[in-house]
């Protein structure tokens, strides 16, 4: 038995948490994949799991090995997609990570069109608003939602993104007007607390300059979508994405303030790993995505 398939049995095995759950996702007995991965350990002279009747667990040695021979499989089988991919379809396993807004939103459905048109891949979508690891956790491709920093990782660009202040016509109407964004320190907003601003919202002054508003209110939640609904029952001011407010905009529903002072420097993004071989599926789903953005919705 060669080295590689004993490395893709104790991979299969880490990824999958246990032995009993790799042998069900990748169609093969516990005891092969156990004998697999202590033949790995023979060979290394090294301890790669600590594995008892209740316990499941990576050694140092283990997770050192992981990391390393997980980089190292994803560049073999990146070669190959390379070399097929002008001769045969898109084939495997593809893990994207996204927010939930993005998930949750109209523009999800991005994903769910290309999985529709590449029934031959497997998709896999982890909805998580925390920021993930790419390469630590295993993601071929990340979207984010972001200002975009300095990073080892390769990002494109798939559509521009700003925020949006909206209230309900009746909450303007109750409150009285509201004249420039430091009003909105004294008036009830919604606090989405996945958000970066939070209880700070920034704006941007006419001559570029930025600045900062503390707010506060009665609703504090983790959802945009749960903002747009408390700021349409006229609980306060809510700061969202552009693309969770439009609808309600456009129905009347919600008015949006201070368009002038809202930054715009933010974008949407497909982030990715870089490697030598980029993955045909990973290109296809980045070019797939920025063409799927610029279609009229």
């Amino acid at each position: 038995m060669d080295t590689l398939t004993r490395i893709r049995a104790f991979i299969d095995v880490v990824d999958a948490e246990g032995f009993s759950a790799a042998a069900r996702r990748v169609g093969r007995s516990k005891a092969l994949l156990s004998k697999y991965v202590r033949e790995l350990e023979d060979e290394l002279g090294a301890l790669l799991l600590n594995r008892t009747t209740r316990q499941f667990s990576l050694t140092e040695a283990g997770h050192t090995y992981y990391r390393t021979a997980s980089e190292i499989l994803k560049e073999i089988d990146n070669l190959a997609d390379l070399v097929r991919a002008n001769n045969s379809d898109l084939k495997g396993r593809l893990r994207i990570t996204a927010p939930r807004t993005f998930v949750d939103a109209e523009i999800g459905q991005s994903l769910i069109d290309f999985g529709q048109q590449h029934p031959e891949l497997s998709l896999e979508i982890v909805s998580d608003d925390r920021f993930v690891d790419l390469v630590e956790e295993g993601f071929d491709v990340a979207i984010r939602i972001t200002r975009l920093e300095d990073s080892t990782l390769i990002a494109r660009k798939l559509d521009d993104f700003q925020v949006l202040i909206c209230a309900s016509p009746d909450f303007l109407e109750k409150v009285g007007p509201i004249e420039h964004p430091s009003d909105l320190s004294k008036i009830p907003c919604i606090l989405d607390t996945n958000g970066r601003s939070y209880s700070n919202w920034r704006f941007i002054e006419p001559d570029g300059s930025s600045f900062t508003v503390p707010v506060s209110g009665p609703i504090e939640v983790n959802s945009p979508l749960a903002s747009v609904r408390a700021a349409v029952s006229g609980i306060g001011v809510a700061l969202v994405p552009d693309f969770i407010a439009r609808p309600k905009v456009a129905t009347g529903e919600l008015v949006t303030l201070f368009d002038d002072f809202l930054p715009r420097d933010r974008g949407i993004y497909a982030i990715y790993p870089h490697r030598r071989y980029l993955p045909a599926k990973v290109r296809t789903l980045v070019d797939y995505l920025h063409t799927w953005f610029r279609k009229p919705r």
